[in-house]
């Protein structure tokens, strides 16, 4: 069984220390930040791409990313890749919000990415919302937009198996 880095079970672990009657699912969907997530990405491939956080409550996760040339594809567009780690991190933690408090961690089992249109410079937005909130899996979808324009560039369906 894969297990998370000792660094994503001591996060969860500390998120999951909440006071108060709440239950384990409301510990865990009140007590991430973007902050949180921001700091949890750090050392990570997450991190080099240069994701940030700006929003996640219990049912959307928005992350954003300021396009480089080193993102572009040899044609000269941004590269398909970038656009689905941008989702799926989104949706992986769009997850954690979710997970049982004695899930070990989660994986990507299933992806699937309709790409509708590309960019070259600028930001792009991803806003992951739940589909499916199980205790074994869950499923999201996320929605990849350039930011000046507005226009959607990628639907993305993520299925997340929690590890136990």
């Amino acid at each position: 069984m894969q297990r998370l880095p000792g660094c994503w079970r001591e996060f969860l672990r500390d998120k999951k220390e909440t006071k108060g009657s709440m239950t384990p699912f409301e510990k865990i969907t009140t007590s991430i930040t973007a902050a949180d997530c921001n700091q949890g990405i750090k050392g990570f491939f997450p991190e080099l791409t240069g994701i940030e956080f700006t929003q996640v409550t219990s049912d959307e996760v928005v992350a954003k990313i300021l396009l480089k040339p080193a993102f572009m594809a040899p044609n000269g567009f941004l590269h398909a890749g970038l656009v689905v780690t941008l989702a799926d991190t989104v949706c992986a933690w769009g997850t954690r919000l979710h997970m049982n408090p004695e899930a070990k961690g989660l994986t990507t089992i299933e992806l699937k990415t309709n790409f509708l249109s590309t960019i070259n410079e600028g930001i792009i937005t991803a806003t992951a919302t739940p589909l499916h909130v199980g205790r074994k899996t869950q499923v999201w979808d996320a929605v990849v937009k350039s930011e000046k324009s507005g226009k959607v560039m990628a639907h993305f369906r993520n299925t997340q198996m929690i590890l136990y």
